[in-house]
């Protein structure tokens, strides 16, 4: 019996058993990791694993079980479990599955070219001297690299099976792989790490070894001798290795869980303008090769390309069935979960869309500001959209890079940052399903000494 077979079969026992809707999720995979410090190896890991859940609906009560035994006696505990949970569960009158008709595979999953026999086909060794090359590469940059966290290579390949009673059934396989490199630089007193990496579904779309260990190497070293800037309010650019942060912000707003229950800045803000005139941001399922691509969502709703602001003004919210409901709406496709409990809301691949703008010309346009290369903590209300996040980076002058600045925060309120982004790069960097260019904000503030 396919996986497949096995969920629509354990979806009929259920209802059989009582359940009015159920649904059941089947999850196989295996990772790979490893750690390599110093040339030698720190730590590999190698795992597979598979699990399945089921997921009932009695009435407006709704529970859930999940199993790794797929043995006859395990299935029909799995079952039973569930059937029997369901009754004391507390009566919601938005759970339900998604309508029938908005079911469905948006397209053929090897149309979205998620799965690559490449990442397959490695071996342990090529893996292990991918980790290897990416931290000698950093170390060989230059004398002022001492010494190293490591380099690290991951990948792994996974099998997603969606079944209901309401006649959706379908499959998708992908998979992903990723090299980073960690060095530490040292200089007079001074010492810094930084890291680069590079990230993607199949092997031939990573950075080779020796890109991502020199790109690692220039970054820890230009952080060397930094220093705090006395407390100002000047233009503040994000990288867009740091940008896409900003993104996830604005997803976290559009979220329709957020939404209902008024813990978001955007609740009650459809057309109107929350943003400047030159920001759209896109939720894109769809787009072939996205680390965020899916043929369908987790309750086997299509995926789909849906714009959240445009031009500035604020179009859509994120949703799953259940907050579609909450506010009156119909799902964006965009629900998420795991092998138990209700759906939640997750992201496709969330991209603001790209400016004309080099990051060159964005730099040469600050007279005097920040050009910020990490973050740090977690200080976001999205209630009230007040921000103020520690940050590293480096100091503008007349338009031109010069020192390393760290132990500052720069804060702001996100309702007005996003207003004042005047500057978009072309420089889109897909690698994290929140994907943005180089940010310029007109005006923020830097705390430091």
């Amino acid at each position: 019996m396919s996986y497949l077979e096995l969920a629509s079969d354990l979806v009929a026992r259920a209802r059989k058993q009582g359940a009015d809707e159920a649904e059941c999720v089947v999850r196989e995979g295996s990772q790979f990791s490893v750690n390599v410090r110093l040339g030698e190896v720190d730590q590999v890991k190698d795992s597979g694993s598979k699990a399945i859940g089921l997921r009932v609906l009695s009435g407006n009560r709704a529970a859930s079980t999940f199993s790794s035994d797929f043995s006859g006696k395990g299935l029909d505990v799995l079952v039973k479990s569930a059937i029997e949970t369901v009754r004391f569960t507390s009566e919601d009158p938005f759970s339900d599955l998604p309508e029938a008709e908005q079911l469905g595979v948006a397209t053929d999953p090897t149309a979205l070219r998620l799965h690559h026999d490449d990442v397959l086909a490695l071996t342990a060794e090529q893996k292990i001297e991918m980790a290897r090359t990416a931290e000698a590469a950093a170390l060989e940059a230059d004398p002022r690299i001492t010494n190293s966290e490591g380099g690290d290579f991951r990948s792994g390949w996974s099998r997603w099976t969606l079944a209901n009673s309401r006649g959706f059934g379908g499959e998708y396989s992908l998979t992903h792989c990723s090299l980073s490199a960690v060095p530490v630089a040292e200089s007079s007193g001074s010492k810094e790490r930084d890291y680069w990496y590079s990230v993607s579904l199949d092997a031939a779309g990573l950075e080779s070894p020796e890109d991502v260990g020199r790109r690692a190497a220039e970054r820890a070293l230009r952080r060397l001798h930094s220093t705090k800037v006395a407390t100002t309010e000047v233009p503040v650019i994000f990288e867009p290795r740091v940008a896409g942060s900003l993104l996830g912000h604005i997803f976290q707003a559009a979220s329709g869980d957020a939404v209902y229950r008024y813990a978001s800045f955007f609740a009650d803000k459809l057309g109107e303008k929350v943003a400047g005139g030159n920001i759209t941001v896109v939720d894109d399922g769809l787009r072939p090769g996205g680390l965020g691509s899916t043929p369908f969502d987790d309750e086997g709703v299509a995926s789909r390309r849906t714009t959240v602001i445009e031009d500035g003004v604020l179009r859509s919210y994120l949703l799953n069935s259940y907050s579609a409901r909450k506010l009156g709406l119909e799902t964006t496709g965009n629900a998420s979960r795991g092998l138990a409990g209700s759906p939640g809301i997750g992201p496709g691949n969330f991209m603001l869309q790209p400016g004309d703008a080099s990051p060159e010309d964005i730099i040469a346009s600050v007279d005097r500001g920040l050009y910020v290369t990490e973050l740090i903590g977690y200080g976001v209300n999205l209630v009230t959209g007040d921000y103020s996040r520690g940050a590293v980076g480096l100091w503008i002058e007349k338009g031109e890079l010069t020192y390393a600045v760290s132990e500052v925060t720069i804060g702001g309120n996100l309702k007005e940052i996003f207003k004042q982004i005047d500057m978009i790069g072309s420089d889109l960097d897909f690698r994290s399903v929140f994907v943005a260019p180089t940010l310029k904000v007109r005006c923020m503030t830097v705390a430091g000494k």
